[in-house]
């Protein structure tokens, strides 16, 4: 059996530095799109994580307490 060819050349490898180069330009033109926030709505939104997060910490230890308290006493009924 003979081996087919193609009629299409083989992909020539770019260098790594010329990959590298056009990485960093198409990284400069999308952070051109990128719309930052100010600094009153960073403030803003900082604030609200910070708040949820201790609203998590204080409804995450509410509810290990009362589970730790629930197997307590169903070791204490079982046992």
């Amino acid at each position: 059996m003979r081996a087919e060819t193609t009629s299409e050349k083989p992909e020539v490898r770019r260098s790594v530095i010329q990959s590298v180069s056009d990485y960093i330009k198409d990284v400069r033109v999308e952070m051109t799109k990128v719309s930052w926030p100010t600094a009153a709505e960073l403030r803003e939104s900082t604030m609200v994580v910070i708040v949820m997060v201790f609203l998590m910490m204080v409804f995450i230890g509410i509810v290990d307490r009362a589970l730790s308290y629930a197997f307590e006493a169903l070791v204490r009924l079982v046992g």
